[in-house]
């Protein structure tokens, strides 16, 4: 179902793309290499199995939450040109 100037299936395509999209950066933000001792952005002794758990981790948890929450916040609109998205 299109409507308007937009070909049949063209709004099941944006999905797709915006979810490929949003895959394609989280892959492009997992850590890699060795994990830090130490935080980063606060210098503050990263845990032992926080290291274990998430090879690569360059972050506390404290920053790596205010990292995310800073990345969620530039994440409001579908670059893509949603009209629905543009609308919030």
């Amino acid at each position: 179902m299109a409507g308007g100037w937009a070909r049949d299936g063209a709004e099941h395509e944006q999905m797709d793309a915006t979810v490929n999209d949003a895959l394609e950066r989280a892959r492009r933000s997992m850590p890699k290499g060795e994990s830090r001792e130490f935080c980063d952005e606060c210098g503050e002794p990263i845990p032992k199995a926080r290291r274990e758990a998430v090879p690569g981790v360059q972050h506390c948890i404290g920053c790596q939450v205010e990292l995310e929450k800073d990345a969620q916040a530039a994440e409001i609109y579908n670059r893509r040109g949603s009209k629905d998205s543009q609308l919030r």
